[in-house]
């Protein structure tokens, strides 16, 4: 397995592009994360399967939240996307999110060249508003049983907010190496 932080670029930001990486496939229930110290997958933990994710997770390389991982991304797709593969993303929006205290925003994107929706969605406002019901939802109660009142979704931006956050995230990034 490459070390994504390595081989890939967070991506052509200003265009509104990025690259990032699936750790967890839509509707699974395993908590996978990128573990960036030995460069490879690592299961954090196995969730209730009530809990599983609506939506593909992933993240930026060369990025880092404030909560101390690479920034995360949530890739708009019908179908899940398999653990570990990259794809070029339209940035679309941001899900403002606080996990105990920390920053820990989520970066809504769609792949690059959608040929199913004929590259339609190009902000938030092209989701369906059950959409961003389920995935507040999902967000607000996913640590419900385990540490009730641990996380807060703080609203959602625009593609140009979220650029700007990504921008921060690189930034930081550089200045950890």
């Amino acid at each position: 397995m490459p070390d994504f932080n390595k081989v890939l670029t967070p991506g052509a930001v200003d265009d509104g592009l990025i690259n990032t990486v699936v750790e967890i496939p839509k509707w699974s229930s395993l908590k996978v994360e990128w573990d960036r110290k030995i460069a490879a997958f690592k299961l954090d933990r196995v969730e209730p399967s009530i809990f599983a994710k609506p939506v593909n997770y992933g993240f930026i390389p060369q990025t880092l939240d404030e909560d101390g991982d690479e920034l995360d991304t949530l890739i708009v797709t019908n179908e899940p996307l398999p653990m570990g593969i990259y794809l070029e993303a339209k940035i679309i929006g941001v899900l403002k999110f606080e996990d105990d205290g920390e920053v820990d925003d989520k970066i809504i994107c769609v792949p690059a060249d959608d040929r199913n929706t004929d590259d339609a969605i190009t902000g938030l406002d092209d989701l369906q508003p059950r959409w961003r019901q389920k995935i507040e939802h999902h967000f607000a109660h996913y640590k419900d049983l385990k540490k009730p009142g641990s996380v807060k979704v703080l609203g959602w931006g625009d593609a140009v907010e979220a650029q700007a956050i990504v921008k921060k995230c690189i930034a930081r990034y550089g200045s950890e190496l």
